[in-house]
């Protein structure tokens, strides 16, 4: 096993702070990568805090991870030393299962192995991105296009998949009305995907402040939750609305504004939805409350590739890791409507 250099929470109230830890030895169908971008997804926030309940401790977050392959094990084919590569929220799967067989490890029929905060083959702990390197089986390494800026690449391997993946399984394309509830580094790339297929994209949300970004990001209409006559206005106008609001939320304003045969898909809270809501809401225009957890292996590779052919990129601010601890203190507030992503070269002991 290899020391790693990183950043963890040793507790659910404590800041994140440097941390050694030891990562596994390189298996014949392993591939080392180097990391030099980490982006930072709400549900670190959630998992370091312990709003989802049974977090294990010292935890190092992490799953939007861009870097260079360094080493490769012997059975390795996939992948060259110093190709630059990503490593999204997957990191294993039985490989055996109808949903794996289908590219649908994450939803593993027998659990699949986040990056972080799973427990892998070996039984030990998975860590994160935060830090200076991981070691990933080939099968859960994905190929970065080289169109693509490697900062505002790590967001398409969880926000980019999480909102491409619902937006493709519904079948949006040119003239399909899609709302993207909540605007944040998930909902920003929900509206981006969705103008790229060439939907009409409307943001539905509270926070005034994110509109001017929501606009800039490609939104065509922004609708505030305060405004009754706008959503008046927005009554039945929409085919399929992406929820990206990552805690439990009161769904009625949302449905109130999807057509006949609408789908409200939930992607972002990952958690009990005690708001109870009139199912006349439901069986009126035969709309559906959906949900979509990221997306498999291959899925998330066809975004990457879809994101360097249509030009789409994640709105990102870099920062050090040392401000990791701002950064989660933003999210928390919902202050943030681009992505953050750590640069690795800033781990002063690397």
């Amino acid at each position: 096993m290899g020391k790693a250099i990183g950043w963890a929470a040793t507790s659910a109230t404590s800041p994140l702070g440097p941390y050694t830890f030891e990562r596994r030895d390189l298996k014949a169908n392993d591939v080392a990568i180097d990391i030099d971008y980490c982006g930072v997804c709400h549900t670190d926030v959630h998992r370091v805090r312990n709003e989802w309940p049974g977090t294990e401790y010292p935890v190092v977050p992490g799953h939007e991870i861009i870097g260079r392959v360094t080493s490769i094990g012997k059975n390795v084919d996939q992948f060259s030393v110093g190709e630059l590569v990503g490593v999204g929220c997957l990191v294993d799967s039985c490989q055996s299962c109808d949903e794996c067989y289908a590219g649908l490890e994450q939803y593993c029929a027998n659990e699949c192995t986040w990056t972080y905060q799973s427990h892998d083959a070996d039984g030990e702990l998975t860590q994160g991105g935060y830090s200076d390197h991981i070691i990933v089986r080939q099968e859960f390494v994905l190929h970065i296009p080289d169109s693509l800026d490697p900062a505002a690449a790590a967001p398409i391997l969880c926000a980019g998949v999480t909102a491409y993946s619902p937006l493709r399984h519904y079948g949006v394309r040119p003239g399909t009305a899609v709302g993207v509830a909540g605007f944040g580094g998930l909902g920003h790339m929900a509206v981006k995907l969705a103008k790229a297929m060439g939907a009409h994209v409307t943001v539905v949300g509270r926070t005034n402040a994110k509109f001017s970004e929501a606009r800039r990001a490609g939104a065509d209409t922004v609708i505030s939750l305060d405004d009754p006559t706008a959503l008046a206005n927005a009554d039945r106008s929409l085919d399929v609305i992406i929820s990206t609001i990552p805690a439990t939320h009161d769904v009625s304003p949302y449905l109130k504004l999807l057509k006949l045969d609408g789908t409200y898909v939930i992607v972002g809270a990952l958690e009990e939805m005690k708001q109870p809501f009139d199912s006349r809401q439901l069986i009126g225009r035969r709309v559906s409350l959906s949900g979509s957890l990221i997306g498999g292996i291959a899925e998330t590779q066809e975004v990457l590739d879809y994101c360097a052919t249509h030009n789409v990129e994640s709105t990102v601010e870099v920062i050090g890791i040392q401000d990791v601890n701002d950064a989660y203190r933003a999210l928390a507030a919902g202050e943030v409507g681009h992505r953050y992503v750590i640069d690795m070269a800033s781990l002063v002991d690397r």
